[in-house]
């Protein structure tokens, strides 16, 4: 639920339909019909059916809404554009709701609602669902708890009677053996989120530093952890009983349904539902600083960080456009003003400014990651960032500025409309915090009627010389390195006891007239079509790859060149990746900032994505700008200016960056699997970037010539996501269409893989870790789209695939070892690899690998059961609809076709696979690839910790260091295995 440091980019969440050409007072008339048309114990609130195209630049999302007897209110949403149906249910209750000293009930909460209700066994509600073909989760954050589901619309009345199920009787289902393996799983999610992480502690901190003792927000989404281990089943039904009621839910439902019918499924199960307390909005808590309070976090980390925290309004508040107006302009994007005066003169490896709202109060922060490189201090970076905030003082504020922040926010909100979940979790957040769905309509009438004066206005209102918080995140036993010392102490007082402590249960029966433990039956499975994919060549003869998108007016384009990783020289690895950053920085017809101003200008945006076998160039843009927009992806391409500047500063922060990457067990623990399995100088054994040792190698020659001799000669291929007309794209692609391009020689990869026979412990130290990261690997068969790779990958579903999966159920849910664990197929052109993963409680690293062998071994034996067979082809077989719903999803399935040289129609044929192949074939080929007795066993954890239990297995044991290579220190066995001797090459 909390996130590292290096990821406190707060963004507005954007999804948004296309406008109807409606006035916004038309109604629909088959939505307003009379209320005794209507259900009983039903009454329609209100029909929004659009907006005028010149009004909120031709974006809204149509709706109705109802209010239940019961106080539910439900709003529905049509789009019949795909056969799908979004269900969410929002409970206005975050952890601003909690009490001092019962942190994290809500979050905690959120888990005990997959644990069955009286209806529905334990884990049945994942299983339905994705039987079902569909997907599902929950989430919480400070203000509100959601669950939802996306299914395929025959299964919209399975969706509601689950939904219901929990709503209404779930209570009499909790039992104490429930409650304690969830406490287990979320102390696991805080280990591996928080704890486990750099700068994982930061935004607590900093919460904590900034809002009173008691106030909503002065305490983690995720609790402290000894909140966590003081609450006891009764708190949490206590919880449940006073927050979920359906008068503090908003149900929203979209996509292909019938309203009529919608409503009748939607009375009869949540209509029989009491009632819960009153519950009233919280008033605005904006903070309030008298003086600036500086705070020092010591972490496992390389790079030392600040966070500046300024309190502004809160959520909704007329002053928050031109606030979030003056964030982009101060350190959003290569032009802002922060970046330019830090990690563009490399004085800092990030910077930058984000507004970020709640509903009771908000805040601008200025994130710093410090380079050591430039020799600066924390120190140093405050006072750039306050030299920064003089300098917006004196500069102001310009009409481009303006242009560039709206076209992104229009873009951003187009780009948004993707998907129904997107649309239906916009509807439900408005619902929630402005009483009304429609509430997205005013947003955006505000941010595009932002003007100069009012975020100069703000500024000097919230931001200049105001008090701030000042974080520094330093290394263990660096507190010096602070900005400045430590002047406040962070208080916390916990009640002695509760007033609701002794207070027998208010239980609410729900009194139904049908029989509630009868699941619904769904009806026909809707039948989903691959979209019609254009297969054609550019006038070069490069392959063009082309699928319609009418629901958006948006366009994006992948061009994909034949150089990746697999590409690298040797002693050279992360080359590629390098390339690529610097790709993003200046061309010899502008400078980084001017590029990125003509993209916000257009509300544009092209990324340079290194890959193992290639290198794509994507442009995604509003059809409307697509003209304007091709000459910069042109330029992105072909004229990158590779400055001695930009050379040096990109590759000390690479650097500095996998110095950080190795404080992490993740990072480690994905080296390590690579050097045991690939031979540790393998190209695709190295983590993309490389190593901090092989860069330090790259030199720019290196970096030009390995362009040279790449772009743009190997262009293989283009992909195409359009509103546009066929026609209108090819001619837009004329500048592709005229390289001269000439097929890639490449090198063929050095397909000798290391022997993994027996099992060997690779231990990676990590000292401290909070966690272990834990992977067992074997050699596997490569990627084949019709063959032994399909079954397999069909094989693995109910091994370790999926939520429900025999191993993820073990250490997840039987024995609360870990957050989640999982088993993946990776086949690539060339090999294949079979890797187990899940980051598991330190004490529990000995018997957690038990299990996992324990749980291959039983499955190479036997295979998967007909029950679990059942499942996975039917959890399968009815995905399809969710396969092919937004244009993300079709680029993928047409650069996976480009890449593998696939049948347009590949899938179809795999889904006639899935149906025609029986249960014995697919366990041969599961079983048949497995090979548990040979198990490459890779431990990242705190070795003083669990060393004594890891030799407790009696296997081999072999230290590698944090680069992958074999300690230089005597194993523990005599003769290494022959993975070890290779990893030792």
């Amino acid at each position: 639920m909390q996130r590292p440091l290096l990821a406190l980019l707060f963004t507005v969440a954007a999804a948004l339909v296309a406008a109807c050409s409606k006035s916004p007072n038309d109604t629909d008339p088959d939505s307003t019909a009379s209320a005794s048309a209507l259900p009983g114990g039903v009454t329609h609130i209100e029909t929004f059916a659009g907006t005028d195209a010149g009004d909120s630049a031709g974006i809204a999302i149509p709706y109705s809404k109802y209010k239940l007897d019961n106080g539910l209110t439900v709003v529905l949403h049509e789009d019949d554009s795909d056969p799908l149906v979004h269900v969410d249910v929002t409970y206005h209750v975050g952890s601003n709701r909690e009490d001092p000293g019962r942190s994290g009930f809500a979050h905690f909460f959120e888990h005990m609602m997959f644990q069955g209700s009286v209806n529905v066994a334990d884990e049945e509600h994942f299983r339905i669902i994705q039987e079902a073909g569909g997907t599902l989760n929950g989430t919480t954050n400070t203000d509100r708890t959601n669950y939802y589901e996306t299914v395929p619309a025959n299964q919209l009345e399975t969706v509601l009677w689950l939904e219901s199920d929990r709503m209404g009787v779930f209570l009499d289902a909790v039992t104490e053996e429930k409650f304690e393996v969830q406490r287990e799983t979320v102390k696991n999610e805080r280990g591996q989120r928080v704890d486990n992480r750099p700068y994982g502690r930061a935004l607590e901190t900093l919460m904590a530093a900034t809002y009173p003792d008691g106030h909503p927000y002065s305490w983690p989404v995720i609790g402290w952890l000894e909140d966590l281990d003081r609450a006891d089943l009764n708190d949490l039904k206590r919880f449940f009983l006073r927050w979920y009621g359906p008068n503090n839910a908003t149900l929203t439902i979209g996509g292909d349904i019938d309203k009529a019918k919608t409503l009748e499924w939607v009375v009869k199960y949540f209509g029989p539902i009491p009632a819960g307390p009153e519950v009233k909005d919280l008033p605005p808590l904006p903070a309030s600083l008298e003086s600036d309070r500086y705070v020092t976090l010591e972490d496992n980390i390389h790079l030392p960080a600040l966070a500046m925290m300024v309190p502004t309004v809160h959520y909704s508040h007329p002053d928050e456009p031109a606030l979030d107006t003056a964030a982009q302009i101060l350190g959003q994007g290569q032009d802002s003003m922060l970046y330019q005066r830090l990690v563009q003169t490399g004085r800092a490896v990030q910077a930058s400014v984000s507004h970020s709202c709640k509903e009771l109060a908000c805040e601008m922060w200025f994130i710093v990651i410090q380079n050591p490189a430039s020799g600066e201090s924390l120190a140093e970076m405050e006072q750039a960032v306050r030299d920064t905030l003089a300098e917006f003082a004196e500069r102001g504020v310009t009409e481009d500025d303006l242009t560039k922040f709206k076209a992104g926010y229009e873009s951003g909100r187009v780009f948004g409309l993707q998907s129904v979940a997107g649309k239906v979790s916009t509807l439900a957040a408005f619902e929630t915090f402005t009483g009304s769905p429609k509430g997205i309509d005013e947003e955006i009438q505000a941010y595009l009627s932002v003007k100069t004066a009012d975020v100069t206005r703000v500024f000097e209102q919230y931001i200049a010389d105001k008090p701030a918080v000042i974080l520094s995140v330093v290394p263990n036993g660096k507190a010096e390195l602070a900005a400045a010392k430590q002047n406040y102490e962070w208080k916390r007082s916990i009640p002695e006891s509760y007033s609701d402590k002794d207070e027998a249960l208010a239980l609410r029966p729900v009194q139904d007239d049908f029989d509630r433990s009868v699941q619904p039956q769904a009806g026909v499975n809707p039948q989903v079509e691959l979209p019609t994919i254009k297969d054609g060549k550019l006038e070069n003869g490069v392959r063009l790859l082309s699928v319609q998108n009418d629901e958006t007016p948006t366009v994006t384009v992948c061009a994909v060149f034949d150089v990746g990783q697999r590409d690298e020289p040797p002693g050279k690895a992360g080359l590629t990746a390098l390339m690529a950053s610097l790709m993003a920085e200046a061309t010899t017809e502008r400078s980084a900032a001017e590029f990125s101003e003509a993209l916000k200008r257009l509300g544009a945006w092209i990324s340079v994505t290194p890959g193992q076998y290639d290198t794509t160039v994507t442009l995604n843009v509003l059809a409307k700008h697509l003209d304007k927009a091709m000459p910069l992806m042109m330029e992105r391409m072909l004229k990158p200016a590779f400055t001695e500047e930009d050379f040096a500063r990109i590759k000390q922060q690479t650097i500095e960056g996998l110095q950080q990457a190795r404080k992490t067990p993740q990072g480690l623990a994905t080296r390590a699997v690579g050097a045991v399995m690939r031979g540790p100088e393998h190209p695709l054994s190295f983590p993309s970037a490389g190593l901090p040792d092989t860069v330090a190698e790259i030199t720019l020659e290196d970096v030009q010539n390995y362009y040279a001799a790449h772009f743009p000669a190997h262009l293989s291929g283009v992909t195409v996501s359009t509103s546009l007309p066929h026609a209108t794209i090819v001619e837009s692609l004329q500048g592709l269409a005229k390289l001269e391009v000439s097929a890639a020689s490449r090198a063929p990869l050095d397909l000798h893989k290391p022997a993994i026979k027996g099992r060997t412990v690779y231990l990676v130290n990590k000292e401290g870790a909070a966690q272990s990261s834990l992977r067992l690997s074997q050699h596997a068969m490569p990627y084949d789209a019709l063959g032994d790779y399909f079954l397999a990958y069909l094989g693995n579903f109910p091994l370790g695939g999926n939520f429900n999966s025999r191993i993820n159920l073990n250490l997840r849910e039987d024995k609360g070892y870990t957050y989640g664990a999982r088993t993946y197929l990776m086949g690539e052109p060339d090999v294949g690899i079979y890797l187990f993963s899940s980051e598991v409680k330190k004490e529990a690293t000995a018997d957690a690998l038990r299990e996992v062998l324990t749980e291959l071994e039983t499955f190479d034996s036997a295979g998967m059961s007909e029950a679990e067979f059942n499942y996975l082809r039917s959890a399968i077989g009815q995905q399809e609809a969710r396969n092919y719903e937004t244009p993300a999803a079709k680029l993928g399935l047409l650069n996976r076709i480009l890449q593998y040289d696939l049948p347009l129609d590949y899938r179809s044929q795999q889904n006639a696979l899935l149906q025609e192949t029986d249960r014995k074939t697919v366990n041969k080929v599961i079983t048949g690839m497995l090979e548990p007795q040979n198990m490459a066993i890779v431990i990242v954890g705190d070795a003083t910790s669990i060393r004594a239990e890891i030799e407790a297995l009696d296997m081999p044991i072999v230290e590698l260091d944090e680069d992958g290579y074999v300690k230089k220190t005597a194993q523990r066995e005599a003769q290494p295995t022959a993975a070890a001797e290779a990893a030792s090459l």
